[in-house]
Parts: C-alpha cells; sequence; structure tokens
C-alpha cells in the first residue's frame, strides 16, 4: 500500500513519526514532569489505554506509506515499556522507514543497549542537563546523580550506536553556568551535544520567557572558547542546527525553538501511548487513532483519514509566540512525547 505524499497547508511533508510508547517516567525533571505534578497520586494511563506493539507497528506502515522515514521512540521514559526491544525489532520490518532513533534518560540502558542494538536500533540519544551532580539531581526531581547517565553514554558508544547525542535543556540561572563545561567534556568525544532552549511545553513546568538562554548566546559562549563554523543540515527539517569546531574536534547543536523558530519546515508528527496523532509538539488536542484501530477501520481507511489530517496542518505554534499570539493550551509532554 503506497499513498501519495501529503503536503500540509503550508507545503511541509510528512517524514518524521515519534512515537510515545509509554507516560509515565523514572525520573521527574522539572520542565517535564515536575515533582509537585506528577506526584505519588497521579493517575498515569492504565495499560488497556495504551496502544500494543502490534497496533503501534500497524501505523507505523501506514504512515510509512504516507512518507514517513524516520521514527523516534520516546515516552515519558520509553524504557520503562516492557519488552521494548520486540517492538523495534517489529518496526524494523516496516518497508520505507529508514531510521529508528531512541530518546531515554539513560538509566536502564545499560541494560537493555545490545538487545535495542540488536532489534534493529540505530540511534540513541540521551538526556543530560549537567555534569554537576547537585545541580543534575535538582533538575531531575529524584537526586540521581550524573555518574548513571555517564554509564549510559558509554554503554551505547560501546555497543556501536552511531552517533549518540546528548541532550541538554538549558535555563537561565540554573544550570547555563555549565555550557562551556558541557562542551569541553565531550568535544572530540564523537558525541554530539545538542544545546536546547527552555520550552513551554504543556502549562505545568513554570516556563518564563527570563528563563531562556537564547541560541546566539549559547553558540558565542562556546565559540569564545573553540572557533566555530555552522554546518549544513544532514536532512530538510532537521531539528538542531548544527555547528562544527573549526579545529575538528566534532560538532554540537542547538535547537532554538523559542528564539529562532523552524516551524517552516517542520515535518514531524507525534503519536502518544494513547493512540492520539499529534500535528505540533505545542498542540492542546490530538486526533483519536486508537479507536479507528481497534473499531476495525481498514488500513485504506486509516491512510485517507491520516492524509487528511496532515493537509489540514497549519500549525505554527512557535512563530505564535514570536508574535505574542501562542494559545495557552498545551498538552504536556510527557503524555505525548518529546
Amino acid at each position: 500500500m503506497q499513498a501519495d505524499p501529503p503536503l500540509d497547508t503550508r507545503g511541509r511533508h510528512l517524514r518524521d513519526l515519534r512515537i510515545s510508547v509509554t507516560d509515565r517516567c523514572n525520573l521527574r525533571c522539572s520542565y517535564c514532569m515536575p515533582a509537585e505534578v506528577f506526584g505519588p497520586n497521579y493517575r498515569f494511563l492504565p495499560r488497556s489505554d495504551i496502544l500494543s506493539y502490534e497496533e503501534l507497528t500497524r501505523l507505523a506502515r501506514v504512515f510509512a506509506a504516507l512518507g514517513v522515514k524516520k521514527l523516534r521512540i520516546t515516552g515519558g521514559e520509553p524504557l520503562l515499556r516492557r519488552d521494548l526491544p520486540q517492538l523495534i525489532a517489529q518496526l524494523r520490518t516496516v518497508a520505507g522507514i529508514e531510521d529508528i532513533a531512541l530518546t531515554t534518560n539513560g538509566l536502564l540502558l545499560p541494560a537493555m543497549a545490545r538487545d535495542l542494538k540488536a532489534a534493529g536500533l540505530d540511534r540513541v540519544t540521551i538526556s543530560l542537563d549537567s555534569l554537576n551532580d547537585a545541580t543534575f539531581g535538582r533538575m531531575n526531581g529524584k537526586g540521581v546523580g550524573v555518574a548513571p547517565i555517564l554509564k549510559a553514554v558509554e554503554s551505547a558508544l560501546q555497543t556501536g550506536f552511531t552517533p549518540v547525542k546528548i541532550n541538554m535543556v538549558v535555563q537561565r540561572g540554573v544550570n547555563d553556568h555549565e555550557i562551556e563545561e558541557m562542551a569541553k567534556r565531550w568535544r572530540g568525544t564523537g558525541v554530539v551535544v545538542r544545546f536546547i532552549e527552555y520550552m513551554d511545553v504543556g502549562t505545568t513546568n513554570g516556563w518564563r520567557m527570563n528563563d531562556v538562554v537564547p541560541a546566539r548566546e549559547i553558540v558565542a559562549r562556546i565559540g569564545a572558547r573553540w572557533p566555530v563554523e555552522s554546518a549544513d543540515p544532514n536532512y530538510p527539517g532537521e531539528v538542531a542546527s548544527r555547528w562544527r569546531y573549526a579545529d575538528g574536534q566534532g560538532e554540537f547543536g542547538v535547537i532554538s525553538s523559542v528564539t529562532n523558530t523552524f516551524c517552516g519546515d517542520c515535518t514531524r508528527a507525534r503519536l502518544s501511548a494513547r493512540g492520539e496523532l499529534f500535528t505540533c509538539l505545542f498542540a492542546a488536542t490530538g486526533h483519536d487513532l486508537r479507536a479507528l484501530v481497534r473499531n476495525g477501520q481498514s488500513d485504506q481507511a486509516l491512510t485517507v483519514t491520516i492524509a487528511a489530517l496532515w493537509q489540514a496542518r497549519d500549525d505554527r505554534y512557535s512563530e505564535l509566540r514570536a508574535a505574542n499570539a501562542a494559545p495557552t493550551a498545551k498538552a504536556e509532554m510527557s503524555y505525548l512525547g518529546g
């Protein structure tokens, strides 16, 4: 089954699908799942609400027929989902999928890296917001130190994932003093750090514009220590702007959703663990695909529905934010996937 690739109202293709496999996490990072909101009594999705691996694989086939080439497995913390390598192996069989990646906090990765690689996972991105135990422990809300995450990075490298990426969410007055140290730690190692502007995803993280460290400042601060030069994107619609060290010691990326919006070439859709299609990271509501899957819709009917949803897409939240015209209602990142 192959459909004509749909374009949205701004001429954007559907090329990337981010699949959330759980809304649960073993950390409580302040910018994603603050502990005061996601506490012991928080009601997560019951197992029956979450799409099975067979349902996810079926939907991946439909999305691939519409032009999706890249899949990213997210959460919550995706490694909490039981037998995740089985899903990777199933997704690996989907015709048209060229790349399968995983975003994780890394805590469970050392025990699972080999099985994930053997199942067909191509790449791993690991979250690490600080190299200081106290700072990192405050940011992750659980007091977890840096050592387990460094172990996860090492396990990913030893397993042969290429490249291994690290995501650092930069917050003014919290961890921005470590920008240069983070760059220094990973220069020349083959690991690519991506510095992410603190974003207003969801409504519970207390986001303020004053807490954002602009991408241009991040690049300037690193460039003052080591000369850098811009690099071309690896592919159209790449999230991070690439920067190379002039001395050949690798590269880093900057994700600037707040100060240098990239809505115009966004090719990403998100599938929540509950089976809702979100066409923007900052969307308030999704479109229920689970009901269609479980109510006996054919693959052709699913294809028509998803194509129509994408063709109607007009999302440009970050551009609206810049114009002080953005909506305030948004789904939480832990629910729809980062």
